[in-house]
């Protein structure tokens, strides 16, 4: 049941070690392996020239101070920007912080995460989020199977899912690539109901750690009918708990290494 840890919820790093790491960021997602995460969750947005950039937000106000949107940049652009700095504001007064490697800290191609995925001398997945609504709609989805084509990763047995809030980006992807894995995201207690028509069998189920605390029973429910369960965003022990109760198979976490340790023990 369990993608990649037996007897217990593969472990996956939200936008990478996001708890003490800038979110999305090289840095973040090494420090993440470094702590053993199974498995890398990212959002991804398209740049105004195509390229498939790891940023959860429409505009870059909260990681860069920049009132500007994503879709409207070019990757030249978004690459000299700093979205680390922000998750450490005094870092450069303190005189015993570690040097930090400039590269570690800019906006994040889906290819080089990818690539990072690839090279690691151990297996690990992907779990992707295509964020919606986008001024580029379906070419978002036609992009991502794309670059995961060229890295073989597009069939039956690829190390990666794609997950959504919108059933029909999930649609579009089965459409591209029948074999990918898909996670239906949802907050509210009556999206599996409303999406169940226009889903497929198969379809993961991907709520909110706060829809698992307040209906348990819809989840169990949910999990009775063989669906399998991806949990966001789950950073407490007593969640981590909660999570294996219900049989999630994976728990997407701000603390992989912290989880690992917890679920281990």
């Amino acid at each position: 049941m369990s993608p990649m840890g037996e007897g217990r919820p593969q472990v996956v790093a939200h936008r990478g070690s996001s708890a003490t790491n800038a979110e999305h960021t090289l840095g973040a997602y090494v420090a993440a392996l470094d702590e053993g995460a199974e498995a890398l969750e990212c959002d991804v947005r398209l740049t105004a020239d195509g390229h498939l950039v790891c940023v959860h937000d429409r505009d870059l106000v909260r990681v860069a101070q920049k009132r500007a949107l994503v879709s409207s940049m070019e990757l030249s652009e978004l690459e000299q920007l700093d979205v680390a700095s922000w998750k450490h504001p005094w870092a450069d007064l303190d005189d015993e912080a570690p040097e930090r490697d400039p590269e570690l800290g800019k906006v994040l191609t889906l290819r080089r995460l990818l690539e990072t995925a690839r090279d690691y001398p151990r297996p690990v997945e992907l779990a992707i989020e295509t964020k919606h609504p986008t001024r580029y709609a379906g070419l978002v989805e036609r992009r991502l199977v794309d670059l995961l084509d060229e890295f073989g990763w597009a069939g039956p047995d690829a190390p990666v899912r794609v997950m959504s809030f919108s059933w029909i980006a999930l649609r579009r992807v089965r459409r591209l690539a029948p074999d990918l894995r898909l996670v239906f995201l949802m907050d509210g207690p009556t999206d599996w109901a409303r999406v169940r028509p226009f889903a497929e069998p198969d379809w993961i189920a991907g709520p909110g750690i706060k829809l698992l605390r307040k209906h348990p029973d819809l989840i169990r429910k949910i999990r009775a009918n063989g669906t399998e369960l991806h949990v966001w965003t789950v950073n407490k022990e007593s969640d981590v708990d909660l999570c294996r109760e219900l049989g999630v198979s994976a728990v997407i976490t701000d603390k992989p290494g912290q989880t690992l340790h917890y679920l281990e023990g």
